[in-house]
């Protein structure tokens, strides 16, 4: 690779990485909070996951519309 060249990152492989982090993160959590002794409210990790799946839908709405524009691209 040359100087000024920048290694692109694609939206699916951090999104990937990034929910596998977010999914260790819960389970880390709910475990830390189990072997504690609090009790663990299902509210709490619901609102986690919609939180985890909000911060994804921009890379999601993106390869979602990457792919129309190619189908009607393409002839």
């Amino acid at each position: 690779m040359a100087e000024g060249e920048k290694k692109s990152v694609s939206a699916k492989e951090s999104s990937k990485w990034g929910q596998i982090v977010a999914a260790v993160w819960i389970a880390g959590w709910c475990s830390f909070a189990f072997i504690s002794g609090k009790n663990i409210e299902v509210s709490d990790v619901i609102l986690s996951g919609i939180g985890i799946a909000a911060m994804f839908i921009p890379v999601y709405f993106s390869i979602i519309m990457d792919k129309i524009k190619e189908i009607r691209l393409s002839k």
